[in-house]
């Protein structure tokens, strides 16, 4: 089965700029949808991005127009740009791919 790895965390300022990447470890080309969640602590997890196999994206509108989801079938990777950082977006994230196990998932902390 295969398996997603994320990295790229970490902590950031107000403002700041994270490349979230996931790393696959088979073939993804005909998964049909990949995204990536998040959970702050206390909440639930929420689908913040997600991008069809033909390249199709869609954002919950807290991250439109700062974060950027990418995918590269060839290499069976998922990326997450995520540019002026806010407070509220520190949480943990997740690489998800429809009918695929969840990855262990990379802290985000954006903080001054």
């Amino acid at each position: 089965q295969v398996q997603l790895v994320e990295s790229g965390g970490g902590l950031v300022q107000p403002g700041g700029s994270l490349r979230l990447s996931c790393a696959a470890s088979g073939n993804i080309f005909n998964v049909w949808l990949m995204g990536w969640y998040r959970q702050a602590p206390g909440k639930e997890r929420e689908l913040v991005a997600s991008i069809s196999s033909g390249g199709l994206t869609n954002y919950i509108d807290r991250v439109k127009g700062r974060f950027t989801i990418s995918r590269d079938n060839a290499k069976n990777m998922v990326f997450l740009q995520m540019n002026n950082l806010k407070p509220e977006d520190t949480a943990v994230y997740y690489c998800w791919g429809a009918g695929l196990p969840w990855g262990q998932g990379t802290q985000v902390t954006v903080s001054s």
